[in-house]
């Protein structure tokens, strides 16, 4: 299994509308693509930014790639995000899921 993982910062003040939008619209998105295991928002408040990280698990590579095209590390941003997200971090990251306990 795979988790790939993406960073983002809104202002604060849209933080909760991002929020939002991430749950009505990202989140069916991800669980939508075949080999899809889970999808976790994480929001941290940090004074006038607000961090968002997007954590998705995979069955595989060939999972992601029917989510986010070839070049997997490529981050994948929607119509909307123009209107939220202080800046378009290119890139995400991806790491082996070895373990895990309940």
């Amino acid at each position: 299994m795979i988790a790939r993982i993406w960073h983002g910062r809104v202002p604060t003040g849209k933080a909760e509308a991002y929020r939002a939008f991430l749950i009505a619209r990202a989140i069916p998105d991800y669980r939508s693509v075949v080999g899809n295991r889970s999808v976790r928002v994480l929001q941290r408040a940090e004074g006038e930014v607000t961090h968002f990280i997007t954590l998705t698990l995979w069955d595989d590579l060939a999972s992601i790639q029917g989510f986010a095209g070839a070049d997997v590390e490529q981050a994948r941003y929607y119509p909307e995000d123009k209107d939220y997200l202080l800046e378009f971090e290119p890139r995400v990251v991806h790491y082996e899921d070895v373990g895990s306990a309940p």
